[in-house]
């Protein structure tokens, strides 16, 4: 996959890339009301059980695009997705706390922008004046 824009880890042996999509974006801001409220939400859970679901939903929507990705680009191959039981199963509360630095990372990647400044004296927009 696209190393620049995922991060990588390891449920139950297998490795997994965590990629923030569009598609993946869109199913958070229905959850969510967007990814601004995201780690509101995940801070702020009522109770620790409700905050490893979120942590779980998030990792299993995460973890799903690559194999999405995977299935789209090889038809006959495809591969099962991830179920968040399957994650709940194959995990300890310590490797969730651990995949929120692997989650954090794919979220900042998927959302990177890569900005460049122009060089100075061409084109640019305030001119000295006096």
């Amino acid at each position: 996959m696209d190393q620049e824009r995922s991060a990588t880890i390891q449920i139950g042996g297998k490795e997994f890339e965590l990629i923030l999509t569009t598609r993946a974006t869109k199913a958070i801001a229905n959850r969510y009301g967007g990814l601004e409220n995201l780690g509101e939400k995940l801070m702020k859970s009522e109770n620790f059980e409700m905050a490893l679901d979120e942590i779980v939903w998030l990792l299993t929507l995460l973890a799903n695009q690559s194999i999405l990705i995977h299935n789209l680009r090889n038809k006959n191959t495809p591969e099962d997705l991830l179920t968040e039981e399957e994650v709940e199963l194959l995990t300890s509360p310590l490797d969730l706390a651990a995949y929120k630095n692997a989650i954090t990372e794919a979220m900042f990647r998927g959302t990177k922008r890569n900005v460049e400044s122009e060089e100075e004296g061409i084109g640019t927009k305030n001119v000295e004046v006096g």
